[in-house]
């Protein structure tokens, strides 16, 4: 990380595993039906196999970064650099609203944030707690 610090902001540990299951769950069907295919169905096991281990991974890590002078979002698929003077707010999903460097709107949605149905009150509270903490970041304030 370079030593560089800012605030991390994630969801609850339980979130955490929960975004970490499905992957792991499809890493784990893959390893099974390799144990028991031949040819060109095991190295395609072993590569959906291994893509369900990068996404166990990134389930686990998703959440966010605030730095000085950039924010990091870890999604599922992908990690977003968005350098703070291009921010402009957060919206209600949430998303973060940013203006690329040719001026382009563009949003970056924060789905480790995200509210769900059947999710305990404390994990909701803790998103939500999050996605006021990135706000008040994104507004110019301290995101710890």
């Amino acid at each position: 990380m370079r030593g560089v610090r800012g605030a991390e902001l994630v969801p609850t540990v339980a979130n955490r595993v929960a975004n970490a299951l499905l992957g792991a769950l499809l890493a784990a069907g893959c390893a099974a039906y390799a144990a028991e295919a031949d040819g060109a169905r095991v190295w395609a096991a072993v590569g959906l196999g291994a893509g369900g281990v990068v996404l166990a991974v990134r389930g686990y890590r998703a959440g966010v970064r605030c730095e000085a002078e950039r924010l990091v979002v870890r999604g599922f698929l992908r990690t977003r650099v968005v350098p703070r003077a291009a921010v402009t707010g957060v919206t209600g999903l949430p998303a973060v609203r940013w203006v690329s460097a040719r001026g382009r709107s563009r949003w970056t949605p924060v789905t480790a944030f995200a509210v769900v149905s059947g999710e305990t009150g404390a994990a909701r509270a803790r998103k939500r707690q999050n996605t006021t903490r990135l706000r008040r970041w994104a507004a110019g304030g301290r995101a710890g």
